[in-house]
């Protein structure tokens, strides 16, 4: 699985003229998912984004996690972070997962966030979506549990 995260001060998500996930200060998670990710992937990438310690605290170092200022996540799930453009002009989307699996384990990670004591608000998977945040910072991280993961 990859991550995209960006610290936030407001995310929305908008379908069809429609607000259907907004959320204040925390994340905005964009979620990549292929075809070897699994229920370890989504387990870890939740405890991790629920931990990380990426806003500030009195002395401006980044040593607050999302429980410490009440924040949320935004999760949007996004095919194209598997997107691979090294040939051509056009970029490959085979690495991504079929939307069967990627939507089952969307849904799990948004789940195992949740478990962590993270309110979640979502996207609507496979749909057309216009995504607005004041990234705040501006702190954007990348976490791939292919890398994360290694022994």
């Amino acid at each position: 699985m990859r991550a995209l995260i960006q610290r936030v001060s407001e995310a929305s998500v908008t379908v069809d003229g429609s607000v259907v996930g907004a959320i204040g200060p925390g994340f905005l998670v964009l979620l990549g998912i292929t075809h070897d990710d699994g229920e370890a992937e989504a387990s870890y990438l939740a405890r991790k984004i629920a931990g990380l310690r990426i806003f500030e605290d009195e002395a401006g170092k980044m040593n607050r996690s999302l429980a410490d200022v009440d924040g949320a996540v935004l999760a949007v799930s996004q095919f194209t972070l598997y997107g691979n453009a090294r040939k051509g002009r056009r970029p490959s989307f085979v690495d991504a997962a079929r939307p069967e699996q990627a939507d089952s384990l969307y849904r799990r990670f948004c789940t195992l966030l949740r478990a962590e004591g993270i309110p979640v608000a979502e996207g609507v998977f496979q749909a057309e979506m216009q995504v607005a945040l004041v990234n705040d910072g501006p702190v954007t991280l990348w976490l791939d549990t292919a890398e994360l993961m290694k022994t």
